[in-house]
């Protein structure tokens, strides 16, 4: 057990969070386009069935409820949380998995994974990411912007976005920098520098 936690600890994982729509997947797409090989997002585990073109494996790791509550007993987790009836959760398999390779994880997670990383007896810890979208109002405007989403799924994601922002500003937040995505360049170069360092 101790040679991979000490390989996580040597390729300390990044833990980026952030509302919808405060450009993560944006953020994420041009870092590991930019650094190819250096980074790995680990592969969560879920008891949802799996959509049309999803493989196990890459997308998800599929599992029945019964085994995931067994990796829940065994401390096999990171972070865990239900969503609409099904489980959701990061293995710390899975993190070691892309450390072994050389790799430095990033967990793209929200704010009670978030809490429970921090708050992990055992895990080595990660560096904490918090990307903020400028305002609530620009928020808004984005996520009508798409175009995708209906009126009841936007007011509730302003009420998440609401509570995880109000979190990051916390004195019990984790977060050892809050990037505001008010340009896009801007914070790029800040996501860079936090987690690539200074010399990127």
């Amino acid at each position: 057990m101790a040679p991979t936690t000490s390989a996580i600890s040597s390729h300390r994982p990044i833990v980026i969070s952030g509302p919808s729509g405060s450009g993560k997947s944006t953020m994420l797409k041009r870092l590991f386009d930019d650094y190819p090989g250096k980074f790995g997002f680990s592969v969560s585990h879920t008891t949802r069935s799996p959509r049309e073109g999803e493989q196990n494996g890459r997308d998800y790791n599929f599992v029945t409820k019964e085994e995931f509550l067994d990796l829940v007993d065994k401390k096999g987790f990171v972070e865990h949380a239900q969503f609409g009836g099904n489980h959701y959760g990061t293995s710390i398999k899975a993190v070691e998995d892309i450390a072994e390779k050389g790799q430095v994880c990033i967990l793209d997670i929200e704010m009670e994974g978030v809490k429970q990383v921090a708050n992990h007896p055992t895990f080595p810890r990660p560096r904490f990411l918090f990307l903020s979208p400028p305002s609530k109002e620009v928020l808004e405007q984005r996520l009508r912007g798409r175009g995708t989403d209906k009126e009841e799924a936007i007011l509730k994601r302003l009420k998440q976005a609401e509570s995880e922002m109000d979190f990051a500003k916390s004195p019990e937040a984790p977060h050892e920098k809050i990037i505001v995505n008010d340009d896009l360049e801007k914070a790029y170069k800040e996501v860079k520098e936090f987690i690539v360092g200074a010399d990127a």
